[in-house]
């Protein structure tokens, strides 16, 4: 794990992030349905699994911004930018109704993370841990898949979390309206490091990425 400390003074964000982080201490959401059509129909006809064809997708779009790879190193009042950022994944088991946090390393190489992501998960199916471990994780962002629901909103609230930057992204079931497959994606970001163009900006991306991953898949 690595990462460049900012210099607060010449950060484009400067008046933004004092404003966020002394006077108006708050996080900025939104929930978008995001067209994965394609990648449904790429992903059955290379019999992989949808789901982590969209966290690769998604891991790329997050580590392609500096934006996106934000911390703070509340020890030394650090503001700093991860090399890269990993996704932090959830397996839920049925039989207790409890969930494993997966972390998987990402890698810009689409085998290699597949391959890598289907492995994590299927250790976490054999344990019933929660074994959330923060400190030994600080560059992961939170990707979780609420698959019981085709939600139309959901807000994440870090009350105490102001000084918490990566971003925390959710996802439900995507269902059809009007020929396409749509899916609600949630993306919370501190306002400090993130404005309303900034949150919008990573269902733009989703989207492009997706529409270039299903190009590659095809051929």
């Amino acid at each position: 794990m690595t990462y460049r400390v900012i210099d607060k003074e010449t950060y484009y964000r400067k008046g933004v992030f004092r404003h966020f982080t002394e006077d108006c201490k708050c996080s900025t959401s939104m929930t978008a349905r995001v067209d994965v059509t394609e990648l449904v129909k790429c992903s059955k006809e290379s019999s992989t699994k949808f789901y982590v064809n969209f966290l690769y997708i998604l891991s790329k779009v997050l580590n392609s911004r500096d934006d996106y790879k934000m911390g703070y190193l509340w020890q030394t009042e650090e503001l700093i930018c991860y090399d890269v950022i990993n996704p932090a994944q959830y397996i839920f088991h049925e039989d207790t109704e409890t969930c494993t946090p997966v972390y998987t390393s990402y890698d810009p190489d689409y085998e290699t993370f597949y391959k890598n992501a289907s492995d994590d998960i299927e250790a976490a199916k054999q344990t019933r841990e929660y074994g959330l471990d923060m400190e030994k994780h600080p560059n992961w962002f939170d990707a979780s898949y609420i698959s019981w629901l085709s939600y139309d909103s959901l807000n994440i609230e870090l009350p105490d979390g102001f000084l918490y930057f990566l971003p925390i992204i959710n996802w439900g079931k995507y269902r059809e309206e009007n020929g396409k497959l749509l899916m609600p994606v949630s993306v919370r970001m501190n306002h400090a490091i993130a404005d309303g163009y900034l949150v919008a900006n990573v269902f733009r991306l989703l989207e492009k990425e997706i529409a270039a991953f299903a190009m590659v898949k095809r051929g």
